[in-house]
């Protein structure tokens, strides 16, 4: 973990209250911390760094559950990797979605800041524009590969061709990416570890409709995020399951309730502050659709059509 985060950082499991975290026993090698633990004095709890890796959630000693093991796996991974970083290698097949998500970017310096941020493309894309950008995600393979491509400046994946015929990809960085000011760490997008207003910038894609608690996210994106001068993007497919979301708590698609109706007009009308539950309230400045592609074998694909909203306050 570079030490460029260690002023943001606060801990999770005192959230609402924000308390400062204290490295200890760390092991430092070109100020990448390597191994060390991060304690909060009010809790008493501590965070642990491993490798190189943060881990900074309420229940640091907790693993993987549910629906989360597929992003542990191989093959996942792969396939994440084709679709955030295959168009690097000229493969017309992945489309252009990060690119379009990166064109939604506004480089006014300070830091930036993605959530669910997977393997790291778009927080690559923040790092070009930004003094700093930072990603979170739940998964600690995703993670640790995000940190990998940043030391290497290149990616290498595999998938199924057909049957059990597979093919590589492989591609370098643009030399415009900086992976210097770069940093990924294991958080989870409901309870941010991070002080309120550190980000000029902050990301959520795809994710609204994959977290138990969709408006504790907006929540927390909203508190991270400065509050004045900041900018937003969210992106979301509105693929509302109750394998990851109570139904209570989902944010359209329903008859009746608070939330009913499209996912789209009630983020935009919580983002606008119509509600009074996210201040300072933010103007929509953006509207549009994003294609995104996961990628089965050759001749299969997920697509994805994510509704994008880019706003200001």
């Amino acid at each position: 973990m570079k030490r460029f985060l260690l002023p943001l950082l606060i801990c999770p499991a005192c959230l609402p209250k924000e308390q400062p975290l204290e490295l200890s026993a760390a092991k430092e090698a070109d100020g990448d911390l390597l191994t060390g633990v991060l304690r909060c004095r009010k809790c008493r709890r501590d965070f642990p760094i491993k490798g190189g890796v943060a881990t900074l959630l309420r229940d640091p000693t907790g693993g993987p559950s549910g629906g989360q093991w597929k992003y542990e796996e191989s093959e996942t991974l792969n396939r994440y990797l084709w679709s955030h970083f295959a168009d690097l290698c000229g493969d017309p097949d992945v489309g252009s979605a990060y690119r379009d998500w990166a064109d939604c970017l506004v480089s006014t310096g300070g830091v930036g800041f993605d959530a669910g941020c997977a393997v790291g493309r778009l927080a690559f894309e923040m790092a070009a524009r930004f003094d700093f950008a930072v990603g979170c995600d739940l998964s600690a393979t995703f993670i640790g590969a995000a940190r990998k491509l940043a030391k290497q400046r290149h990616f290498t994946c595999s998938l199924p061709l057909e049957g059990n015929l597979r093919e590589t990809f492989s591609g370098k960085f643009p030399d415009h990416w900086r992976t210097d000011n770069v940093e990924f760490i294991i958080a989870d997008a409901q309870a941010l570890p991070f002080a309120r207003e550190c980000f000029s910038q902050v990301a959520s894609l795809n994710l609204l409709d994959r977290v138990h608690t969709p408006l504790a996210h907006l929540h927390e994106l909203n508190r991270v995020a400065a509050g004045q001068n900041a900018h937003l993007l969210c992106s979301d497919p509105y693929s509302w399951s109750t394998a990851n979301t109570p139904e209570q708590h989902w944010l359209g698609g329903t008859i009746d309730g608070p939330y009913q109706g499209r996912g789209l007009d009630n983020v935009r009308g919580l983002l606008e502050g119509k509600s009074g539950i996210l201040t300072p309230p933010w103007r929509v400045t953006r509207e549009g659709n994003v294609e995104w592609r996961l990628r089965t074998h050759r001749n299969h694909y997920e697509v994805l059509r994510s509704q994008l909203l880019a706003a200001v306050r």
